[in-house]
């Protein structure tokens, strides 16, 4: 028996969104995905992006039913995502997992809140199924995003999320062509003040085969990358406490050097003072930088958003 949508007025129709899939060598699963997600959400399209793979994968996905699109090379998650979202024209985009892991009405449940949000993002719960090898460099991750975000962000990267088009063709250009892609959505559009909600999922064991994530590789890539956006859309977080900080240290010392034990300002404290009023002074300019890059690609706001 087929899952409906929520009754809801603020669900989305399945004619209105286009589930995008990349697909790197899974010809094992990716059939079994497809079915799954059309005969639970009768009419929904599904975009498998081939990012190519070494076997039959994009033929698999054709013959369940998707529409395809293949890479001649592999090049990464992020790239394939980026593909089928200029690919299609329907008003929202799904991002979708190949192996398995995400559930139909997980997907349902987001759809029905989509008109309500610019991102709405899986957060997986406590029933999940995870990789305990995972969870330390996943933790660290959050609390980096957590600290330079100023929000309390419950799942960073879930691959499962379901989007407004017109808002993220605008930040197309930013994602990496790697597995950050899902990161540095996230963070986008909290930088920029987007409405973004996140629904309790539950995600399966994979099907079959292993995670090509790269974990210290991966890892380290995504915290440079959430560092770049925040220096991108907010300066003034990355560069102001330090040279605060100097600033405050700097002159504490020098009061302390000099006025207690009478011994003059140190060249030390007036070093660390100068040094925080020119990481301040990047700071400011930074900022202005930051404002003139973000007026060229944000001039129009989004219609509906």
């Amino acid at each position: 028996m087929s899952v409906q949508p929520t009754k809801s007025t603020d669900a989305i129709d399945v004619s209105e969104v286009t589930v995008v899939i990349p697909a790197f060598n899974e010809a094992g699963r990716i059939a079994e995905v497809i079915r799954e997600l059309r005969e639970r959400i009768p009419g929904i399209r599904v975009l498998v992006v081939d990012d190519g793979s070494g076997d039959s994968t994009g033929q698999s996905a054709l013959e369940a039913g998707a529409e395809v699109i293949s890479h001649r090379r592999n090049r990464g998650y992020g790239a394939a995502l980026k593909t089928g979202i200029q690919a299609i024209a329907t008003p929202y985009v799904a991002m979708y997992d190949g192996d398995g892991q995400h559930r139909p009405e997980d997907l349902l449940e987001m759809m029905s809140l989509a008109r309500r949000a610019d991102l709405v993002i899986g957060a997986r719960d406590r029933n999940s199924s995870r990789q305990i090898d995972r969870w330390p460099g996943k933790w660290v991750l959050g609390r980096v995003a957590n600290l330079l975000t100023g929000q309390k962000i419950p799942d960073l990267n879930s691959g499962l999320r379901v989007m407004r088009r017109s808002v993220i063709l605008r930040y197309l250009h930013l994602l990496p062509n790697g597995f950050s892609a899902s990161t540095t959505t996230t963070i986008c559009m909290f930088q920029r003040g987007y409405d973004v909600k996140f629904v309790p999922i539950t995600t399966r064991k994979r099907l079959e085969g292993k995670s090509t994530v790269r974990k210290l590789r991966d890892g380290l890539n995504a915290i440079r990358l959430m560092v770049r956006l925040i220096i991108l859309f907010s300066p003034e977080r990355f560069f102001l406490p330090p040279a605060v900080a100097m600033i405050a240290l700097g002159a504490g010392y020098g009061v302390y050097k000099a006025m207690v034990r009478g011994q003059g300002i140190p060249t030390l404290a007036v070093l660390v003072i100068v040094t925080g009023l020119i990481t301040g002074l990047f700071g400011l300019l930074a900022d202005q930088i930051s404002t003139l890059r973000i007026e060229l690609f944000e001039r129009d706001e989004p219609e509906d958003r």
